[in-house]
């Protein structure tokens, strides 16, 4: 959370209109196109674009936006003036800020070539515009734009971004959606409605005038904390109304609702608005190393003081209230370090920061420790290097770092505080709640914090509401230390106080006056059961009731008024009093000491008193009652004679003898059982922060277990896809080899080194009477048409020699095949089987067979005839042409052989 600035008046415009600031990147010109192309010429709006633009390339970006709109775009010259209805460009190698409505450009700071002009832009017209800012983040790459955006939203100005779903490059609308800024979440072409509609809709600019909540909408108001209270168990009562109320009113605007008696309604109809409203109610706004003179005091002063002051090996407790996503926690973190590691000689010291806030998501994304990139703006390049990983989410905390921060979810109001720190952080938290709030926080931050510690708050935060618990630190940072009242007596109520006392008394506003209702039971008692004067007493003695005429026995101390009955008995009644009380008070039993002697009017009274525990009625249990009464008869009067004196005296030492005797034991008493109460006390508070400390840790382990488990389970995420996508290759792998076998027309059948069948292509079955389900039987146990008996033998041959052996045989249906059997390698080089190849030579065969026949044919002709030469020589080359294409069919064969060889050993390996 930050100071609220919305009651400082935004500056005054030349007409009036509402800027609107929109940040793109790549891919954002079809964006820009779509978003003007649906807002109406007369919007009565300007905008302001800020893109990633070529620092040395002319930009066409005004004419190319101007196709889409009639109203007028230009490109921005310095100190131009905004007016209504217009459309500013950014020009190239041009950072922009706005002041008074006028916009002004500035050489860009060449920061590690990283540029954040969105960001820059977003910040200034935060800063000029108030709560009348408003931003939007269309497509682009990055992270530029989500810092500016929260600068809006601490002003009180409204969100837009392009659905990631709709942009063409979704990181920069992402990064400011899982930021939580954005109020509305639509594709470009609704943004321009949208945008006007609910720009009309919202509160215009108000003074601090204008800011009370007025009385019609008071009752309402209250209606939304009721509602806030029951879904999200956080009450808002103690808050400052005309924050909670500007807030509301941006909610209204939303949805277009125009009192808070709708929106009401609103909130009953949707529980999911009570979710939005809640976290538009802790938008936290924080950044590292934000307000850089405080850091570098508590570096150069606060820290270097706090380690000086604690032994060696001891450990330094911070805690930092409110710490949003982490950045406050973190960035503390760092400072100690570069503390620890410039002191000489090097001081064995830890820190322990708890860092808490009510946002659980907040909590959580401080948890994780992942930045996105943008934070260069406020980190230096060396403490990148030197405190951040980078990675493909953004900048990483680094581990030691993260380890020095326990985060939790907490309300500062209701739960439990950390106790025993040397210094507490809570910035901008304070200007949100009322003052009594303010100042039971601040009471207890004096009380969780060590003699001398140090409380840090905000610019706009003082300790003005407890000026005795806290002096001011030398310096205009709102750093204090704490101060050590040993006269202050009032009570310090812990956050769990608060809440009961809150809820006591709305619970029991209609309920009768707790004092009416005593006197009336306490009448009723007395009445029924005792004549004699009594009082009704608290176990530790204070008085609630007074019965009958009890002045005789009692009286008023003088001082301070007291109500503790043993401050009001009378001297002579105090021993057996206590006495009596004690006993009572201890075993719950009546006790009765008789024969108590009381001085009053000059004469000696003896007296019976009475303590005893109320049972009943049930609403006085717990109380005791307290009866004095006069014992008859026995009055003696002062006495006379010097001899009567003496043994009055006598019996009067005797009496405070022993009346001396029983204080002294009972001081004892008293005393060892205030001892032994003390070290219970001191034990029970020792074992209870032990304790806490030991949740505390234990939650983050979990959490940490929890962050190291969801990391595994991304892990085994990615490696599953990893493995899915491998899995995929080989399938298509798979299925080429098998098409490719099937296509070849070649007949292979792959066998293990037990001569079984492994696997076999469709044209083996053709040769061999193959099934599928035949894989793993035997090839002697199978059905050939081949004529090749000798088959088995040559296969163990193969397998002994490693020599591939080739044949030629035939079917019985009369076709012929050459068997080639080569040895199965595996990747590792081992012999895994045999691949046997069927080869079909029919054809071959058969053309060899013709000629054959030709050449008898024309031998039986020329039988006794003398043939010539040439004639001869004519047949012999046709024989050797027809041996020269067979020969080469098989080469091709053979080479087609060898081909899918290697392509099987290669899918070979390539499966795991």
């Amino acid at each position: 959370m930050t100071a609220d600035t919305s009651s400082i008046a935004a500056p005054p415009q030349v007409d009036g209109s509402t800027i609107v600031g929109i940040g793109a990147s790549a891919g954002g010109l079809e964006a820009l196109e779509l978003f003007f192309k649906s807002v109406p010429v007369a919007s009565g709006f300007a905008f302001v674009v800020v893109q990633h633009l070529d620092p040395t390339h002319k930009a066409a970006l005004v004419q190319l936006i101007q196709r889409s709109t009639p109203m007028p775009v230009v490109e921005i010259e310095d100190q131009m003036r905004v007016e209504k209805d217009h459309i500013y460009v950014i020009p190239p190698n041009r950072d922009l800020s706005i002041f008074s409505g006028r916009l002004h450009l500035l050489e860009p700071a060449e920061r590690r070539g990283l540029r954040l002009p969105i960001d820059f832009f977003f910040r200034s017209l935060a800063q000029d515009q108030k709560e009348r800012s408003v931003g939007v983040i269309l497509s682009g790459m990055g992270s530029d734009g989500t810092l500016g955006l929260r600068a809006i939203k601490e002003m009180g100005g409204t969100v837009f971004a392009q659905a990631p779903g709709s942009a063409k490059f979704d990181s920069m609308p992402r990064s400011a959606i899982d930021a939580g800024f954005c109020d509305v979440i639509a594709a470009a072409e609704e943004l321009g409605p949208k945008l006007v509609a609910v720009l009309r809709h919202l509160p215009g600019s108000r003074n601090s005038a204008d800011l009370s909540v007025r009385d019609a909408d008071r009752v309402g108001l209250d209606k939304v904390i009721v509602l806030l209270r029951e879904q999200t168990g956080q009450d808002f009562s103690q808050y400052k109304k005309t924050t909670i109320y500007r807030r509301i009113e941006r909610r209204m605007g939303l949805h277009q609702l125009i009192g808070i008696n709708d929106y009401v309604r609103y909130l009953r109809n949707n529980p999911q608005e009570v979710t939005l409203l809640f976290k538009e109610l802790l938008i936290g706004v924080t950044s590292f190393f934000r307000d850089p003179p405080m850091w570098e005091q508590l570096k150069e002063e606060i820290l270097p003081a706090l380690v000086a002051g604690q032994p060696q090996g001891g450990q330094i407790r911070a805690w930092t209230a409110g710490c949003s996503t982490g950045e406050e926690a973190y960035t503390l973190a760092m400072i100690f370090y570069e503390v620890l590691d410039a002191a000489s000689p090097p001081v064995p010291l830890t820190l322990q920061i708890f860092a808490t806030d009510l946002d659980k998501d907040a909590i959580d994304r401080a948890r994780a420790g992942i930045f996105p990139d943008n934070i260069v703006a406020h980190v230096s390049e060396e403490r990148l290097q030197k405190f951040f990983e980078r990675d493909d989410r953004g900048y990483r905390i680094r581990g030691d770092i993260r380890e020095m921060v326990i985060f939790a979810p907490q309300n500062m109001t209701m739960d439990p505080p950390f106790t025993r720190l040397d210094l507490v952080i809570c910035r901008n938290v304070l200007i949100y709640l009322e003052p009594k709030l303010q100042k039971e926080l601040l009471q207890l931050f004096h009380y969780c914090l060590n003699p001398r510690g140090i409380l840090v708050l905000g610019n706009s935060e003082t300790v003005a509401q407890c000026p005795d618990l806290f002096d001011s630190h030398a310096g205009k940072t709102r750093i204090y230390r704490r101060l050590d009242d040993l006269m202050r007596t009032s009570r310090v109520e812990l956050p769990s106080t608060f809440g009961r006392v809150r809820t006591t008394s709305v619970a029991t506003s209609n309920a009768p006056a707790p004092v009416t209702n005593l006197q009336t039971l306490a009448d009723s008692l007395m009445l029924s059961s005792y004549c004699s004067p009594a009082v009704l007493t608290t176990a530790s003695g204070d008085i609630t009731y007074f019965g009958g005429k009890v002045g005789k026995y009692l009286e008023p101390a003088a001082g301070k008024a007291n109500l503790s009955i043993f401050a009001m008995v009378r001297k002579r009644l105090g021993g057996a009093l206590h006495a009596a009380f004690a006993k009572s008070v201890r075993e719950k039993i009546p006790v009765t000491m008789s024969d108590v002697l009381l001085e009053a009017d000059g004469r000696e009274q003896s007296v019976k008193i009475t303590v005893q525990p109320v049972m009943q009625p049930s609403e006085l249990r717990e109380l005791f009652l307290v009866l004095f009464a006069d014992i008859d008869g026995v009055i003696r009067d002062q006495p006379g004679s010097q001899v009567e004196q003496v043994w009055a005296y006598a019996d009067r030492i005797a009496e405070l003898t022993e009346e001396v005797q029983q204080a002294r034991s009972e001081l004892q008493a008293a005393h060892e059982e205030m001892q032994t109460s003390q070290e219970e006390l001191k034990s029970a508070n020792e074992e209870l922060q032990s304790t806490n400390e030991e949740l505390q840790s234990t939650n983050e382990e979990l959490t940490t277990s929890k962050e190291e488990m969801q990391s595994m389970n991304e892990e085994l995420q990615t490696l599953n896809q990893e493995l899915q996508a491998k899995v995929d290759e080989l399938s298509e792998a798979s299925d080429d080899m098998k098409n490719l076998l099937n296509n070849t027309e070649i007949a292979i059948l792959f066998l293990d080194n037990n001569l079984k069948v492994r696997r076999f292509t469709n044209q083996t079955t053709r040769i061999i009477k193959l099934i599928p389900s035949d894989a793993g039987r035997s090839i002697t146990d199978l059905v050939s048409v081949l004529d090749y008996p000798t088959m088995a033998q040559d296969v163990n041959d193969v397998l002994r020699t490693l020599c591939f052996h080739e044949c030629q045989a035939t079917t019985n249906d009369g076709r012929w095949f050459t068997v080639r059997i080569m040895p199965y390698r595996a990747h590792d080089n081992r012999i895994d089987g045999v691949v046997v190849t069927f080869v079909d030579i029919s054809d071959s065969k058969k053309l060899e067979m013709t000629l054959r026949q030709t050449l008898a044919a024309l031998q039986d002709r020329c039988s006794g005839q003398t043939i010539e030469l040439e004639t001869a020589k004519t047949l012999e080359l046709l024989i050797q042409q027809a041996q020269v294409v067979l020969n080469k069919k098989l080469t091709d064969q053979s080479i087609e052989l060898s081909v899918l060889k290697a392509d099987l050993n290669t899918n070979k390996k390539n499966q795991p």
